[in-house]
């Protein structure tokens, strides 16, 4: 059990052996309170009350924000997104396209129903995206990604559609191709593994998530490394990220 105490500053936890006491100011303490912050948001369906010009966006803000860093720090060619949803990520991803001056956005979904297809081909930054439909692991569609590639372009990869582990795995192996050196495939929402019996959950997320593809996609492979991004500014003593994406970022190193 989680106990906070704001008039003395503390926090305590239960564990096998007894209580742990924190400053509320600790590192200790603040990775609590996110972990509780993080699943009463799941509970409150948080992510769902955002837009990103105009499109709702599914996603946590924190998570966009490091992402952003990581997408400055690439400066890739191309983005890569499967899971297209209402279009918010994409055009989210196009909003820094237009800002850096370079690069380009590919969304991928299995159906994109025509008001959200509208909606982002009528987007003011619409000439930063282009739409494939199909079933992300198919090669049809692969194919069709590929074909949208030069040469020459940086390839930097997120994985947010069917998150099923075979899913997640099979996307990895298709995708990871892709990606060039120094580069990342992104690999969202394994938060599932800490949200059996939360609302809208299933039983086998336990183990049925992207993390564990995650973690089989890695030990069969000498290409890519689990890898945080280091946070480019900190003056804090926070290091590490607060996000619905554990364990999501797989840099390639050769």
């Amino acid at each position: 059990m989680l106990f906070v105490d704001l008039q003395s500053g503390s926090v305590k936890v239960e564990n096998g052996t007894g209580v742990l006491e924190y400053p509320i100011g600790s590192p200790e303490a603040f990775s609590l309170l996110s972990e509780a912050w993080l699943r009463s948001g799941w509970d409150n369906k948080y992510v769902y009350s955002f837009t990103w010009l105009g499109r709702p966006i599914i996603q946590l803000p924190e998570d966009m924000f490091r992402i952003q860093e990581l997408i400055y720090s690439v400066k890739p060619d191309v983005l890569v997104e499967t899971g297209v949803a209402h279009g918010g990520s994409l055009v989210f991803y196009a909003s820094l396209f237009n800002a850096m001056g370079r690069g380009r956005a590919i969304g991928i979904d299995i159906e994109i129903r025509p008001h959200n297809r509208n909606a982002i081909e009528a987007h003011d930054l619409s000439k930063y995206i282009s739409l494939i439909e199909g079933g992300s692991t198919d090669e049809r569609t692969v194919e069709q990604v590929r074909r949208k590639l030069q040469p020459n372009d940086r390839v930097l990869v997120v994985l947010d559609s069917n998150h099923t582990r075979d899913h997640v795995l099979a996307e990895l192996r298709a995708y990871s191709p892709m990606v060039t050196p120094g580069s990342y495939i992104v690999s969202c929402d394994g938060i599932m593994s800490k949200l059996k019996g939360a609302p809208r959950s299933k039983e086998d997320w336990g183990w049925n998530n992207p993390r564990e593809a995650v973690r089989e996609f890695l030990m069969h492979t000498g290409d890519f490394v689990l890898e945080e991004p280091a946070f480019p500014f900190n003056e804090g003593s926070i290091r590490e990220r607060v996000t619905y994406w554990p364990d999501a970022f797989l840099r390639r190193a050769r």
